[in-house]
């Protein structure tokens, strides 16, 4: 499975972007896909994670009811809507697939991972 990641940026605090994860390859089953970041000196954060049907999503503390995970099946892709940016936002945005059915919340629980797309938060 490959991974691909698109759609960062450097915005201002405030506005809003949107990343995209396109999978490749192998992607049977009820896959299960999801985001994680990493900052300068920081830990590698869970963000957000969805189930194959989208019924269930799961998000890391700092990003609710600012952060939206969508995908669309057809397009094996995943995208994170990010509303209201903050300057403690700015990471290196990866995403993750794991083909076990559950979401996960913990690194360990993906398989495959992309390269990352760099988001920087100017405030």
């Amino acid at each position: 499975v490959q991974l691909q990641a698109s759609g960062g940026g450097l915005v201002q605090a405030g506005d809003s972007l949107r990343l995209s994860c396109a999978a490749s390859g192998r992607t049977v089953g009820r896959y299960v896909m999801g985001w994680f970041r990493l900052a300068p000196g920081k830990e590698r954060d869970f963000v957000a994670a969805i189930s194959w049907s989208g019924h269930t999503t799961e998000y890391g503390e700092s990003v609710k009811g600012r952060f939206t995970i969508s995908r669309d099946n057809a397009k094996r892709t995943v995208y994170l809507q990010m509303n209201d940016l903050k300057p403690e936002d700015a990471a290196v945005y990866s995403c993750a697939f794991t083909s076990r059915p559950w979401v996960n919340t913990g690194q360990g629980g993906y398989d495959y991972w992309g390269q990352g797309t760099l988001v920087t938060v100017s405030s």
